[in-house]
């Protein structure tokens, strides 16, 4: 209770001091009261007029930072999204290029193998061709040799008996001669 009594007896002092400072100053109740009504009226336009409108474009402005910040968040994650579907169209692209570069390796495999037994198959005819050359050239010069030797015999058998032989001499000579040669 004497903290009540302390209290009052501050409140009182402290009203005495007021009201000296405001003689001091020269304060007029009623030109007071009228500022104070005329500080009201423009604080009350000010407020309707000024600071209402300003709030309202600082609330639209914060409005469009939010929508712009929420229109970056967006942004940011489809660029994410389209940075992984990218990644995957080129994985899909490596992918499908290595296919491609092993098909290309297949088919050049199978076409220079193709080539190669080409190449072989003509090989064979050719000598094959070679051989048959070679051995109708074979048979051909056999078959002069033989002719020469042939007349090579007829013609030593006529100078060896000192006669003339006929073409019927000749022709069993030359027989003769083959199939010995033959055998």
């Amino acid at each position: 209770m004497s903290s009540f009594i302390l209290l009052a007896g501050i409140g009182s002092d402290l009203a005495e001091t007021a009201r000296s400072t405001a003689e001091k100053f020269g304060l007029d109740l009623p030109h007071f009261g009228a500022q104070v009504i005329s500080f009201l009226i423009v604080a009350g336009a000010l407020y309707v007029f000024a600071y209402k409108p300003i709030l309202k474009v600082l609330e639209e402005r914060r409005q469009r930072i939010a929508e712009s910040l929420a229109n970056a968040q967006k942004i940011k994650e489809e660029l994410a999204k389209t940075s992984i579907a990218r990644q995957e169209v080129l994985s899909l692209a490596n992918d499908q290029a290595n296919q491609l570069i092993e098909e290309a390796r297949a088919a050049a495999a199978r076409v220079q193998e193709q080539e190669t037994q080409r190449a072989i198959a003509t090989a064979e005819q050719i000598i094959a061709k070679a051989r048959e050359a070679a051995a109708a050239d074979y048979a051909r010069m056999l078959a002069e040799l033989k002719r020469e030797v042939g007349r090579l015999v007829v013609e030593t058998t006529a100078k060896v008996s000192g006669k003339v032989l006929t073409a019927d001499d000749q022709q069993r000579l030359a027989e003769e001669t083959n199939r010995q040669l033959a055998a």
